[in-house]
């Protein structure tokens, strides 16, 4: 997998270290952190962008994330795309806890998909909060999941 920083430096280290330098750096430098993880794609043609972002929040003290593209050609309907999103966000969320935990770094997994039911996102909702929860992970969806519907959706748009 590879990862970026948001002005496209490419991450050299394993994704894992990199975070652990992250919260150490910012935890010396005296900032309060939480992460939420989210993912969003787009589709273009019959292409499929993925992006999910890792961003860390100074409380107070603004912000940076972390980026990983992949793009496949499978087809997928609304619901399955959605669900691949959070599976996704949660492979990652997943990979880190630990270090989130031996941090006492507060974590949430950001799904984009509309808690309105006149949105077609948002057949996908229950079964995206049941595997969210069910990971152990606390959970947001739209308007409040800003990871993944503000955040990587910049980066496939």
């Amino acid at each position: 997998m590879h990862w970026r920083r948001f002005n496209g430096e490419p991450i050299k280290l394993p994704i894992k270290e990199e975070v652990r330098r992250a919260i150490e750096r910012e935890t010396a430098k005296g900032f309060r952190l939480k992460v939420c993880i989210g993912t969003d794609s787009q589709v273009r043609g019959d292409e499929t962008e993925f992006a999910t972002v890792i961003v860390f929040l100074r409380e107070g003290h603004g912000g940076f994330m972390f980026i990983h593209n992949e793009k496949d050609h499978q087809r997928y309907s609304i619901r399955e795309r959605m669900l691949v999103e959070v599976s996704k966000s949660i492979e990652i969320a997943y990979e880190l806890c630990d270090l989130f935990n031996e941090y006492d770094v507060d974590m949430e997994v950001h799904a984009d998909i509309n808690t309105n039911p006149h949105f077609k996102s948002n057949e996908a909702l229950r079964e995206a909060m049941g595997y969210i929860l069910g990971m152990g992970f606390a959970f947001k969806a739209k308007p409040d999941a800003f990871a993944s519907s503000c955040c990587a959706n910049k980066i496939v748009n």
